[in-house]
């Protein structure tokens, strides 16, 4: 079963919305991540500024104290950011910080050694940006901004027809190859396992036929609501049937059935859109009203009965709901029982219609 889900998502190209969401996603999991590759990438740019300030016979000047407080503003404002669109931009100015910093203090050393210390200076740079959450498009700016600053040709002496110019050359292109492909393999299999994730969790979570939560995903995330404290008000639990369901399947047939089902659940996720809802199974589902007023509940109940009624359909139903105020000592279960009651009482007195549970 897995491998044939996983062929089907593979033959597939993923829309640019659930890029950005992965996108998202894999900023906010790698967020401390992010952080820590800043720190070491300074790290490495201080150790850098003393081993050539050794070498190529240059002080440790105010210019390394300008580009160190550089580096902490930008790694405070990634402390702060949390949308990845950010992080973009941040990275990129970060990237031609470090390159440019890079730049400036080899071009102290000998001119002979130049060219070494901008390869691997620039090898540094591209393999650290190589593992962080960025959109193609970022990091191909990355290389760009990376190569225009630790150039191993510009003013280095070196001639590209020299022996010392073919093995830069091959280097460069070697590490510029390689760090692009582990880029783009990386990031496509990270891509690849989120949608698949999301494609699994959506199966075990989602009613397949309505395309809302079903009683899996409704029994978790509504016994969430239970428990969280404090109360600002009452909370509610609906039942919701749908009157002479039988009859639709029986007379007009299962297709018209589930279009139906699917057309109720619409009606519930636009009326309920900010509260827990689900469907239980068959013709049956629920709704977890938290922190609502019991006149609030009531004026719900009835917009979405009477959404139901006015539909302009070929074939028109009407659901019954019932009620139950969730006691401080309920549990979930507890809750469904009298709220199963209560539209049981909704079902045998007319139908079309709400009903609260009556508290003894």
């Amino acid at each position: 079963m897995y491998k044939t889900i996983e062929d089907e998502v593979l033959k597939k190209s993923a829309p640019a919305a659930l890029k950005a969401e992965f996108l998202q996603h894999e900023f906010e999991r790698l967020h401390k991540f992010c952080v820590l590759i800043y720190i070491a990438s300074i790290a490495v740019w201080i150790v850098y500024d003393l081993i050539l300030s050794f070498l190529g016979s240059q002080a440790f000047t105010w210019r390394s104290l300008v580009f160190i407080g550089a580096y902490a503003i930008i790694l405070v404002m990634l402390l702060f950011t949390r949308d990845v669109r950010h992080f973009q931009k941040l990275n990129l100015l970060f990237i031609f910080i470090i390159a440019l910093g890079m730049r400036l203090l080899i071009e102290g050393v000998p001119g002979e050694e130049q060219a070494a210390w901008l390869l691997l200076a620039a090898a540094t740079t591209l393999f650290t940006a190589s593992v962080l959450p960025l959109s193609r498009g970022s990091y191909f700016a990355a290389q760009l901004v990376t190569w225009i600053f630790l150039n191993p040709f510009y003013n280095t002496g070196i001639e590209t027809h020299e022996l010392k110019g073919v093995m830069a050359l091959s280097y460069s292109a070697f590490i510029c190859a390689l760090t692009l492909y582990s880029f783009i393999t990386l990031r496509k299999a990270k891509l690849y396992n989120f949608i698949m994730s999301k494609l699994l969790l959506d199966q075990a979570y989602l009613d397949t036929l309505t395309e809302i939560p079903n009683r899996r995903s409704f029994m978790a995330r509504a016994d969430k609501q239970l428990h969280a404290l404090p109360r600002e008000h009452d909370h509610y639990l609906a039942m919701i049937d749908i009157d002479n369901f039988k009859k639709v399947n029986d007379v007009y047939g299962h297709d018209i059935g589930d279009e139906v089902l699917k057309r109720i659940a619409a009606d519930i996720k636009a009326v309920m859109h900010r509260f827990e809802y689900a469907r239980l199974g068959g013709e049956e589902f629920a709704i977890y009203l938290a922190g609502i007023r019991r006149e609030d509940a009531e004026a719900l109940a009835g917009e979405l009965c009477r959404t139901v009624r006015e539909q302009t359909t070929q074939h028109p139903v009407t659901i019954s709901i019932g009620l139950a105020r969730v006691l401080d000592n309920d549990t979930l279960n507890q809750a469904l029982v009298k709220a199963d009651e209560a539209l049981y009482e909704s079902k045998h007195t007319g139908k079309d219609r709400y009903t609260f549970h009556r508290e003894v």
